[in-house]
């Protein structure tokens, strides 16, 4: 399946002069593998999973205001954070989730503005927000472009049984959970089909990167 481009949208008033473009995917789809082809021809990735691992690392404010909400002994002997303790105990109820995302989402919002802000004044022209929940969320409603990574479901669950060590139960239940590929791809300015091999994605992400030069 070729790329295609459709509707463009508009960018925030705070980015003027820089494009952003946002890349998704379910879980499984091959959306770094995408990121990181991307990333090899120079562009600049803005990764929010890793923006996410990044605010909760020793020293981090986020860190210190989670200890404080689920307990100092979330935080390992070296500082660093104890995330299955830590999601044990902020998903055992509704409540202490949403106390976790009151804590988490702004700061991770904060950072990623900064972020953007900083590719900006850097003078990039294109910068590519790499962030799985993309559509889930409503943020491709401020990017510029939305470019979904599509894999059929079995596909993915193959993937993740293989290369991450899932059990098919469970990868199917974390594919359940997000938004449904219907959607996902509803609302694709481009789509780049990984159903096949390395050296079929390739040409795809080579024509996405000539598109965005020019």
């Amino acid at each position: 399946m070729k790329p295609r481009l459709g509707r463009v949208r508009g960018q925030a008033s705070t980015l003027v002069g820089m494009k952003l473009i946002g890349l998704t995917g379910g879980i499984g789809s091959g959306k770094s593998t995408v990121a990181a082809l991307m990333a090899a021809q120079g562009f600049t990735i803005i990764d929010a999973d890793r923006i996410a691992r990044d605010i909760v690392e020793p020293g981090m404010p986020a860190l210190a205001e989670l200890a404080r909400a689920f307990g100092e002994d979330i935080l390992n002997e070296d500082g660093t954070l104890n995330r299955g303790l830590l999601a044990q105990r902020a998903f055992s109820d509704e409540k202490r989730t949403q106390l976790l995302n009151g804590i988490m989402h702004p700061r991770i919002d904060e950072e990623t503005q900064r972020r953007f802000e900083s590719a900006r004044a850097n003078g990039e022209q294109v910068v590519i927000y790499d962030m799985p929940l993309l559509v889930d969320k409503g943020l491709h409603e401020g990017m510029d472009q939305t470019v979904v990574v599509d894999v059929d479901v079995e596909t993915r669950v193959k993937r993740l049984v293989e290369h991450r060590g899932l059990d098919e139960e469970d990868a199917r239940r974390r594919i359940a959970a997000q938004i449904d590929d219907d959607a996902r791809l509803a609302v694709a300015d481009i789509i780049i089909d990984n159903n096949g091999s390395l050296e079929d994605l390739k040409p795809q992400v080579k024509s996405l990167v000539d598109k965005l030069r020019r």
